[in-house]
């Protein structure tokens, strides 16, 4: 998963336009697979020159698949650094990326066994090949269940029986013990076995450095003191040229990111809330990139611990909180619209989308007092709900780099839940500190955020499955089932798209039951890009190709 803090096509965009409309959205939701990059061919592109982007914190943890680097600034950097084997277009389907691969398939059903013939020249920083030790180092370490690596995600990973070298060293043949129909998103990306095979390797060898890269890019510089990260183009490189020379990256909050874009210190900033878009719409060598990807919403709840373990709690939660009055407050004075998200596996304007809020994403302030009132919480003459001399009162945490469209929508949960009788206590802590130290831990009672990225919907199993031991994957709030984990394995391991879109439904219904979150809606992409930046912006349901980007000429 990648964190931030803070059907047929035609039917499918009809259907989500209309979802839309009903939520008083601005403008209709762009068609399945389009996107808003400025695409230029590589002869319109200069060679040379530098981007800077603003991240929203230093990356202390380089190792995207542990769970302190689980989050977005980390992948979009490793995606530079590291092998990436497949290239997600702006439809969300997967490709081979040919610097990596010359083919991948599934050369075998009993079991399922798929085969990696792998570019000859691609090589690790230290001069070794890559080869089928790094896809096994990668399984082990992932997919063994050995609780010693604090693994964000082992799906998929769990259903492999073994890595085995090919026909020659350039051949990796992975085995499965039941059929994985998203293949396609495992060892993306591929870390080296020399710096991956070991607890220690895996846990501490990323802690503020990348000891070893096979990409486009390598680290340039890493000034800790100015938060600031470099990376440059790698001579080494055996693919395509990257376009640009360096990418720099900066440490800034919200607010500091909007006045440094004015003041032309970096090329691109969210400009996805009214009072930021204002301000940058109209401003001199600026484009508005516009559209949506995989990009939702949502507050977590903590059902290990304090008053949200109730169930019936947690569903007065969500039918006291106004999600429609929430996403018109996100959308108000967008170019885009803002709909309301009924399922937590697939974005509105992907096949397979449908709503299954029911109820549960309702609003309903006497059904939520009805709720409260059933399992004892009464209010008392300060309105705030009491049982046996205790408040009902949660404590709803906040990174320090949450933008002040989360903030808002933070007070008005806030307001919200005191109209139900629920007291909540907004805490800010430190940006760098938020997901390790808080929702990790599972040290919050309410906590928004953002999941992007997630256009292979198995990779959102560990958002769901049952925390096993000290293995927490990324379901901060530990709410689940066992009939929720059955479904969504069935789904991982179900190769036909209709029957397998149909399980992530059936658990998507169990989720919204579970009161697992309070899902909000789906984000969208609007961007303040510097004018004349090419293949950048907003890519759909896929990914930037980095390599691509560049200055026009």
């Amino acid at each position: 998963m990648c964190l931030l803090l803070c059907a047929a096509p035609a039917a499918c965009t009809s259907a989500a336009r209309d979802h839309a409309d009903a939520r008083g959205s601005r403008a209709p939701l762009p068609a399945y697979g389009s996107s808003d990059i400025h695409p230029r061919p590589p002869g319109q592109v200069r060679q040379g020159g530098t981007l800077t982007l603003p991240i929203t914190q230093w990356p202390h943890q380089f190792n995207a698949y542990h769970v302190d680097g689980a989050w977005d600034d980390v992948s979009t950097i490793m995606g530079l650094l590291e092998p990436r084997l497949f290239r997600v277009d702006a439809r969300g389907l997967p490709h081979p990326d040919p610097a990596y691969l010359r083919s991948a398939t599934v050369t075998s059903t009993a079991p399922q066994t798929v085969t990696y013939r792998l570019a000859p020249n691609a090589r690790w920083s230290d001069g070794r090949p890559l080869g089928w030790r790094d896809f096994d180092a990668q399984w082990r370490a992932l997919g063994r269940g050995d609780g010693r690596y604090r693994v964000a995600d082992p799906s998929g990973y769990e259903d492999i029986t073994g890595v085995s070298q090919g026909a020659d060293a350039h051949e990796v043949r992975v085995t499965f013990k039941e059929p994985f129909a998203d293949w396609q998103r495992l060892f993306t990306p591929l870390y080296p076995a020399a710096a991956f095979a070991t607890p220690a390797q895996f846990n501490t060898a990323w802690q503020d450095r990348v000891p070893v890269t096979a990409g486009p890019f390598r680290i340039g510089t890493a000034d800790r003191a100015g938060q600031t990260l470099t990376v440059v183009s790698d001579p080494r490189w055996w693919g395509s040229r990257p376009r640009l020379d360096r990418i720099v990256f900066r440490t800034l909050d919200p607010s500091t990111a909007v006045q440094a874009f004015l003041n032309g210190e970096i090329d691109a900033v969210n400009a996805a809330a009214a009072d930021v878009l204002d301000r940058l719409r109209g401003a001199r060598d600026t484009d508005i990139r516009t559209g949506y990807a995989w990009d939702d919403v949502q507050v977590a709840l903590n059902g290990a611990a304090g008053p949200l373990t109730d169930l019936q709690v947690r569903r007065a939660v969500l039918r006291a909180v106004d999600r429609r009055a929430l996403a018109e407050v996100a959308g108000n004075g967008l170019p885009v619209g803002v709909p309301l998200l009924g399922n937590h596996f697939f974005m509105t304007n992907q096949p397979g989308y449908a709503d299954h809020a029911g109820p549960w994403g309702t609003y309903d302030l006497k059904e939520a007092e009805r709720l409260l009132d059933r399992q004892g919480w009464h209010r008392t003459g300060d309105g705030v709900r009491r049982r046996a001399g205790r408040e009902l009162r949660l404590r709803f945490v906040l990174s320090q780099s949450t933008n002040r469209l989360g903030l808002d929508l933070s007070q008005l949960i806030q307001q919200m839940l005191r109209r139900a009788g629920i007291a909540v206590d907004i805490q800010k802590v430190p940006a760098d500190a938020y997901l390790a130290q808080y929702l990790n831990r599972g040290n919050f009672d309410l906590a928004i955020f953002r999941v992007t990225g997630q256009t292979y919907p198995s990779a959102l199993y560990p958002l769901y499955r049952q925390p096993a031991g000290n293995q927490v994957y990324e379901n901060y709030g530990r709410v689940s089932s066992p009939r929720i984990d059955a479904l969504l394995r069935e789904a991982g391991h179900t190769l036909d798209p209709a029957r397998r879109n149909g399980l992530y439904n059936q658990a998507d219904a169990l989720v919204w039951q579970q009161a697992h979150d309070v899902l909000l809606y789906q984000r969208p992409q609007v961007l303040a890009v510097r004018a004349g930046l090419a293949n950048y912006g907003v890519a759909g349901l896929g990914d930037i190709d980095y390599t691509a980007v560049g200055w026009e000429r």
